[in-house]
């Protein structure tokens, strides 16, 4: 890619739209692909965890089978099959479809990051839920603390995470980090009501690989409890969602970073449903 900008679409099909981007195609999931795709089921591998995991079968794979090959001073990053980064000074207001995606994605290395060390996608805030979809999946965290109900500071990831996968499954997962991480991302998902979504990063390779080091070393401390076979329907990807969550806090804690635009796009109908 331009500028040593190497962003890897991550996705479980093939699509020849996606050869004619500026990323490279990285094929995840049980599907074949074409040779000219990144395959995940190729060198070491983690494939057997795809349904838990999800990008992070890719990420795993890239992180041993091809980050050691690029220069220090590389961006090197990961996007989506449906989500993208945009280009500097994107028209916010755009609307993009299958047709205009390549025209308005990010294809060069904007020259404001040379202030930074990272990228991540632009947050999300959870601080709005539905009052009756909190009344309903929040109600012990309501018995606990009544005043979430009204006090916006305190609808926070935790909450987010309690209510969409399982009250207190986001605390036993935090035990099992070191102590001092404990601590700090206790206090971040109690703090914070946004995080940067769809694990969404561009960074260099030395963060990178301390990255991957410390949230793979903590998603195999916590397969012992989250067993695989007890991981069903919208909760398979569950180890997805966990990632989710500590990549926004250890991006902020450990590099400097901006966060940049980023657009969900439906592939399928070609219509935009989302740019943030």
């Amino acid at each position: 890619m331009k500028n040593n900008l190497h962003i890897f679409n991550v996705t479980n099909r093939a699509d020849p739209l996606l050869e004619d981007l500026y990323c490279e195609p990285a094929g995840v999931g049980p599907n074949n692909f074409p040779n000219h795709y990144l395959d995940s089921k190729t060198g070491e591998n983690i494939q057997h965890k795809d349904p838990y995991y999800a990008e992070y079968v890719f990420h795993y794979w890239f992180w041993k089978n091809m980050l050691m090959n690029y220069e220090q001073n590389s961006w090197l990053g990961f996007c989506q099959y449906r989500r993208y980064w945009l280009k500097e000074n994107c028209d916010q207001n755009l609307t993009i479809t299958r047709e205009n995606l390549k025209d308005n994605i990010l294809s060069s290395i904007p020259s404001v990051w040379s202030n930074y060390e990272a990228v991540v996608a632009k947050r999300v805030y959870v601080d709005n839920p539905k009052f009756m979809k909190l009344i309903k999946r929040g109600f012990r965290n309501i018995i606990s603390d009544p005043m979430v109900i009204i006090d916006k500071k305190k609808q926070n990831i935790k909450l987010h995470f309690d209510m969409s996968h399982g009250y207190g499954k986001l605390d036993k997962a935090i035990e099992l980090l070191d102590r001092k991480e404990r601590e700090d991302f206790r206090e971040y998902v109690n703090k914070n009501t946004f995080f940067n979504p769809n694990h969404m990063f561009i960074s260099h390779p030395k963060i990178m690989d301390e990255w991957f080091k410390s949230v793979f070393n903590w998603f195999l401390k916590c397969e012992d409890i989250f067993i695989f076979k007890n991981l069903t329907g919208y909760e398979k990807r569950f180890y997805g969602f966990l990632g989710e969550r500590y990549l926004s806090y250890w991006f902020n804690k450990y590099t400097n970073t901006i966060e940049w635009p980023w657009a969900f796009v439906d592939m399928n109908k070609g219509k935009r449903t989302d740019v943030r």
